[in-house]
């Protein structure tokens, strides 16, 4: 007895583990270019500093560090590109110390932007994100001549051919709308940053009025593309593969690269009961056109496309904080509401 009772003194206590945090709301950005603060901004610096997000908590199993203000909201890094946003979401939605059955996650960062829909600096509310990579592709020099592309839906042999696949495999997405029309509603008004260079940027798209409009806020679908593509021709095919895979009811506005992997890694964690999909928001906001200027060709517009240089690259960042803060601020204000019901617009 005594040598029994001595082995079960001489074990290390166990420390119950703590419960884990609730989250309130999970800001998603894509990336950072250097240290959290201090420097020049990616899309995460903001969030840190204007929301004042002190606190580290560490993931060596993600891409980077998540901030927290220790009050519920929380922002993370996914990486560039749809694998590395897979991974990360999906590392954030297994962490233990998480709880993230409630959590409302927004999607902010940056984005090119169709010039017949939007303006440099502008923000866009999606409620459609589409794939640009899971096709079929054959070379351009070798489409056939009464073909409009050379991109094949998955698993069909010509361009846009119906009748749609009913079971699609992560071709498009769906956020809730009823949200998105909230998120919108109440951020419409919000006035965004202008600048002389837009300005002079956006008055050479003639014949595009939605493009010379000073920014502003709007609801618009997004494309997803590991694939940095540019130029009026692979706009149209945007435009075309985004009302194919939505039958008609989605207009493409923007294009970046992450959100069909985040949308894929938080639709297997609501399968697991880790997350609400009701709860998921997508805003992206204009840092350049996703084409070329009446004139000029794709090549000179690419050549002239920089990451980090574009015309609009610190407002789009300051509007992605200035507009998605205040669906944060408002989810946060009033938690014990939304805790328990979704926020709805009612025309008031």
């Amino acid at each position: 007895m005594r040598v029994a009772l001595a082995f079960l003194l001489s074990l290390p206590a166990i420390v119950p583990a703590a419960d884990p945090v609730e989250v309130k709301v999970m800001v998603v950005t894509m990336f950072e270019r250097g240290a959290d603060t201090g420097d020049e901004p990616g899309e995460f610096q903001n969030w840190v500093e204007r929301e004042k997000l002190a606190t580290v908590h560490a993931m060596p199993h993600g891409y980077r560090d998540l901030r927290t203000d220790g009050r519920g909201l929380y922002a993370m890094v996914t990486g560039v590109g749809t694998a590395k946003a897979a991974g990360s979401v999906m590392a954030v939605g297994l962490d233990p110390r998480l709880d993230l059955r409630k959590t409302y996650w927004l999607v902010a960062g940056i984005a090119g932007v169709d010039a017949a829909d939007a303006s440099l600096g502008s923000a866009a509310w999606a409620e459609w994100v589409a794939d640009g990579d899971l096709a079929h592709e054959i070379d351009a020099r070798e489409i056939p001549k009464d073909w409009k592309t050379g991109m094949i839906p998955l698993r069909r042999t010509r361009p846009y051919e119906t009748p749609l696949r009913p079971n699609t495999e992560g071709e498009i997405y769906r956020v809730n709308p009823a949200l998105q029309e909230w998120a919108y509603q109440l951020t419409k008004g919000v006035k965004l940053q202008d600048t002389p260079e837009m300005q002079t940027r956006r008055a050479l798209y003639k014949g595009y009025p939605n493009a010379q409009r000073p920014p502003f806020v709007l609801k618009g679908d997004t494309m997803s593309s590991m694939t940095f593509w540019h130029g009026k021709l692979l706009n149209e095919w945007a435009n075309d593969w985004m009302r194919y895979y939505s039958g008609g009811k989605a207009n493409y506005v923007t294009t970046a690269m992450e959100d069909t992997g985040t949308l894929q890694s938080l639709t297997f964690l609501a399968k697991a009961g880790k997350v609400d999909l009701n709860r998921v928001m997508i805003l992206r906001t204009a840092s350049n056109y996703d084409m070329q200027t009446p004139g000029q060709t794709a090549t000179e517009s690419l050549a002239a496309t920089k990451v980090g240089h574009y015309s609009a690259y610190l407002p789009s960042l300051d509007a992605a904080h200035r507009v998605g803060s205040v669906v944060v601020h408002e989810l946060v204000r009033d938690w014990n509401r939304y805790r328990g019901q979704l926020p709805v617009y009612t025309g008031k």
